[in-house]
């Protein structure tokens, strides 16, 4: 039996249509920006505590706002040592100065460090060691988020910054021995927690920063993001309600804008 003409040149045309979708480059297609839920608890005006639930860019602008302390870090309150996760706005907690902050806001993040995101980058966690620097600093093993800060400057920033007092980024501790870096494949929740005004709290006995955005945060934060930026943050209606640094901190050029 003949194929018939009709359908033989179908055939021959089905071939070579699909040698030319095989050969036609691929439609590229935008990336969509990942998002991810914050969570909120903000100390309002009128002493209640407000919580919300927050959908926003997994952007590092916005993920530093939650990601310092994981659960059961133990911060210095007035009434003691008090976990991360128990702590709520409207508790007070003492300052590197020897006086006591209020707490004002505290936001936390679920998620995994060991996971690429859709920008290729990780955000890997901080473990240091007890008594790394010195004794009972920290008081027990301590894992800190990627946007943690403690005051200190290790050897290898000495040549910019001597031996003045500045809030470093905790990875740049990390020596491979007492200080690692830990890319957990599991889920993690972090928290970070903003006070009256920027300071330096006792967090494991070490001295941390409490959250403030930085100066630069005008530069760093685009003005389409910056109306969600500050949703995040009902105590404050602009990024100068911060307030001023507590100290310099090295990276980010913060340094050389205190300095100028």
């Amino acid at each position: 039996m003949t194929i018939p003409y009709s359908l033989s040149r179908a055939a021959r045309n089905a071939v070579g249509t699909s040698v030319v979708l095989r050969d036609a480059p691929r439609p590229t297609t935008k990336q969509k920006a990942q998002l991810r839920r914050y969570e909120v608890s903000t100390l309002m005006k009128n002493g209640e505590i407000a919580q919300t639930r927050h959908i926003a860019p997994a952007l590092p602008v916005f993920e530093d706002a939650f990601c310092a302390f994981t659960r059961g870090s133990l911060v210095e309150t007035e009434s003691g040592p008090m976990a991360i996760e128990d702590l709520l706005p409207g508790d007070t907690v003492l300052t590197q100065d020897g006086t006591s902050e209020t707490v004002v806001w505290k936001g936390s993040v679920t998620l995994i460090p060991g996971r690429v995101d859709s920008r290729g980058r990780t955000r890997p966690l901080t473990r240091i060691m007890a008594d790394t620097f010195g004794m009972q600093k920290p008081l027990s093993g301590v894992i800190a988020g990627p946007s943690a800060r403690l005051v200190g400057t290790p050897g290898h920033l000495r040549h910019i910054h001597g031996d003045d007092q500045v809030l470093t980024p905790v990875h740049e501790f990390q020596d491979g021995m007492s200080v690692i870096e830990t890319l957990p494949p599991t889920p993690i929740e972090l928290f970070h927690i903003c006070l009256k005004r920027h300071s330096v709290i006792r967090v494991d006995g070490l001295q941390f920063e409490s959250y403030h955005p930085g100066i630069n945060a005008v530069r760093r934060i685009s003005h389409s993001l910056r109306s969600i930026y500050l949703n995040l943050f009902a105590h404050v209606d602009s990024l100068n309600d911060f307030g001023p640094l507590a100290m310099p901190r090295a990276g980010d050029g913060e340094m050389d804008a205190l300095t100028a």
